[in-house]
Order: structure tokens, then sequence, then C-alpha cells
């Protein structure tokens, strides 16, 4: 083992140990309101910003706090969720809601889009650092219309943005990470949140799969990352009539949903 290897490893000690010791706050969900909410997915894209947007009022992201965003181009709006913090810096989390319509669309990409809410409602009790902006992608499906539309709107305010956190098809493994499209802070950031939480985390890399909201930002140079769950044995069930409930993995979906809270509140501490 080199030094350089011996460093960051030290390095990473150090900084489980100093989250560990730091109270980093968050509210988790049950097990049974997680599954309720990727439950309440809808099989065609004219209805699925409408069913997100009650997952938000549900939730208690309601009123100026829940915007739609009109994206030219589409027929559906960007959905927008602001949690303000005490900084103007902004850590965005998101997910696409639309669907191939071959099959129901859950995993691809209900499983992340629903957990928007839960998410929002875990960081919205305590104080917080950062403002969080969570955000219903519409038209991943047809060029990452939606993300490529908000990043436009951003124009001045990109540079507020401190990190992009997107979630796209959770929910057939343990928690995944897309590392080589992926900025190397918040791969060390994740890292911590599972060592310390004791929850599993891997990578498995798609660059030669597709395309994801993410990609939107890492073109503004904004730091960004791919959460998914995508393994070989997996990827046959994108696009195709097998994407339904029944290929959610209850138990590791939920731990990717503790995971990535843990994660989100973790960075909101460690974050310039």
């Amino acid at each position: 083992m080199d030094a350089g290897t011996v460093i960051r490893l030290l390095l990473l000690v150090f900084a489980i140990a100093a989250c560990a010791a730091q109270q980093i706050a968050f509210d988790l969900a049950s097990e049974e309101i997680i599954e309720q909410r990727v439950r309440s997915f809808t099989t065609k894209n004219a209805t699925r910003e409408p069913a997100l947007k009650k997952l938000f009022e549900d939730a208690g992201c309601a009123g100026d706090s829940l915007v739609e965003q009109p994206v030219k181009g589409s027929r559906h709006p960007n959905l927008i969720c602001t949690r303000q913090g005490d900084r103007e810096s902004t850590i965005v989390v998101g997910a696409h809601f639309d669907l191939i319509e071959a099959g129901s669309g859950v995993v691809d990409n209900w499983s992340g889009a629903s957990l928007l809410a839960s998410l929002y409602q875990g960081l919205a009790k305590s104080p917080r650092v950062h403002t969080f902006v969570f955000v219903g992608f519409t038209d991943e499906e047809k060029g990452l219309v939606g993300s490529k539309a908000f990043v436009k709107q951003l124009g001045d305010d990109a540079s507020r943005v401190k990190a992009m956190i997107n979630m796209d098809t959770l929910g057939l493994s343990e928690t995944k990470v897309w590392v080589s499209h992926s900025d190397p802070e918040l791969v060390k950031w994740i890292g911590v949140a599972a060592g310390t939480m004791k929850l599993p985390v891997g990578a498995v890399n798609v660059d030669k799969i597709g395309s994801s909201d993410s990609e939107s930002f890492r073109e503004r140079r904004i730091p960004a990352m791919t959460i998914h769950s995508l393994t070989q044995d997996t990827l046959s069930i994108l696009h195709s009539p097998r994407d339904k409930f029944e290929a959610l993995h209850l138990d590791e979906y939920y731990r990717s949903y503790q995971l990535i809270l843990g994660f989100l509140a973790i960075l909101d501490q460690k974050l310039d």
C-alpha cells in the first residue's frame, strides 16, 4: 500500500469519526410509508407529475414552497419543492418521474421520484445550513429535457448549486453509485455516510447504458452524482414489461432511502 493510499484511508477514518461525533439530524419515515409512496405509481406519463405533487403536499411541501416550472418542448412541468436553509447556496436532489410506457415505470423511475417527498420530510424539521431543492424532472427519457431546462433557467445562480444528487432506478439491489461520472468529494461523503450508518454501498458504472439527469449539471461543472441500483443481471428490466412493483426488493430499497437521507444530512454540514 503506497503512502498516498494510506493518507486517503486515514482521512476517511477521521471523517467518519468526525461525523459520528457530530449530531447529524434527520427524521426517518417508516418502511410502511416508503412502501406506500412507491406503490402510488401511475402507469401513464400524463398522471405522473400530479401524483408526485400529491406526495409532496402530503409530506408538508405546499404553497409557495412547491412550484411547477414550465419546460419548453414538454407537455409536463418540472416539479420543484424548496426547503430554505440559512444560506442561499443550494443542494439539488432530483429524480425523473416520466416513464417508458412499455412497463409500469416503478423501478425507472418512480422508485427515485417517490423518495423526493420523503427526503424533504426527513430534512424539514431540523435547521439546515444549505437550501435544499427537490426536483421531479420531466421527460428524462426523451433526452434529459427537464433537467436541461432546469439548469438553463438557473442562469447565473448555477454558481450557488454546491451539489446535485440524482436518483434513478433504485430498489433492484443495494445502493450503487455511478462513480466514473460522479464528483469525487460526493463519492467520499456517501462512503462516510455508509460507514457511519453501517449501510451497504457499491460502485457500478453505467457509462455504456444511457444517460441520466446528473449529466445536465455536470455539463455546467456543477458537482453531481447519480445513485442507482443496477447490476448486469437487472439491466433487462429497464424499459420492459418487467419494470413493475414486484421487481423491487423493498428491504434494499428502504436501506437506499436511509442511506441517501443520512448522506444529504452529512452533505449539509460538510459542504462549503
